[in-house]
Protein backbone atom coordinates (compact mmCIF):
# COMPACT_ATOMS: atom_id res chain seq x y z
CA UNK A 1 0.00 0.00 0.00
CA UNK A 2 2.79 2.50 0.62
CA UNK A 3 4.38 1.85 -2.98
CA UNK A 4 0.63 2.79 -4.10
CA UNK A 5 0.66 5.91 -1.96
CA UNK A 6 4.44 6.85 -2.96
CA UNK A 7 3.06 6.48 -6.34
CA UNK A 8 0.29 8.98 -6.17
CA UNK A 9 2.25 11.60 -4.11
CA UNK A 10 4.36 11.95 -7.38
CA UNK A 11 1.92 11.90 -9.59
CA UNK A 12 -0.92 13.07 -8.24
CA UNK A 13 0.00 14.82 -4.89
CA UNK A 14 -3.13 15.41 -3.39
CA UNK A 15 -4.15 12.45 -3.87
CA UNK A 16 -1.11 10.73 -1.89
CA UNK A 17 -1.91 13.04 0.65
CA UNK A 18 -5.62 12.06 0.42
CA UNK A 19 -4.82 8.31 0.63
CA UNK A 20 -2.25 8.96 3.56
CA UNK A 21 -4.20 11.60 6.23
CA UNK A 22 -7.73 11.98 4.32
CA UNK A 23 -9.61 15.03 4.20
CA UNK A 24 -7.91 17.41 6.37
CA UNK A 25 -5.93 20.33 7.00
CA UNK A 26 -2.67 18.43 5.33
CA UNK A 27 -4.59 17.61 2.41
CA UNK A 28 -6.04 20.92 1.98
CA UNK A 29 -2.49 22.40 2.38
CA UNK A 30 -1.03 20.03 -0.24
CA UNK A 31 -4.19 21.17 -2.62
CA UNK A 32 -2.68 24.72 -2.19
CA UNK A 33 0.84 24.28 -2.45
CA UNK A 34 0.27 22.06 -5.70
CA UNK A 35 -1.99 24.81 -7.25
CA UNK A 36 0.71 27.12 -6.70
CA UNK A 37 3.90 25.09 -7.61
CA UNK A 38 3.86 21.57 -8.03
CA UNK A 39 7.23 20.35 -6.90
CA UNK A 40 6.44 21.90 -3.03
CA UNK A 41 2.79 20.11 -3.24
CA UNK A 42 5.16 16.42 -4.43
CA UNK A 43 7.63 17.49 -1.74
CA UNK A 44 4.77 18.18 1.22
CA UNK A 45 2.74 14.70 -0.03
CA UNK A 46 5.98 12.34 0.08
CA UNK A 47 6.59 13.90 3.64
CA UNK A 48 3.64 13.10 4.22
CA UNK A 49 3.13 9.76 2.75
CA UNK A 50 5.91 8.29 4.77
CA UNK A 51 6.08 10.03 7.86
CA UNK A 52 2.06 8.34 8.02
CA UNK A 53 3.10 5.47 9.00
Amino acid sequence: MTALRVVAAVLVPPLGVFLARGIGGAFWLNCVLTLLAFVPGVIHALYEVLAAR
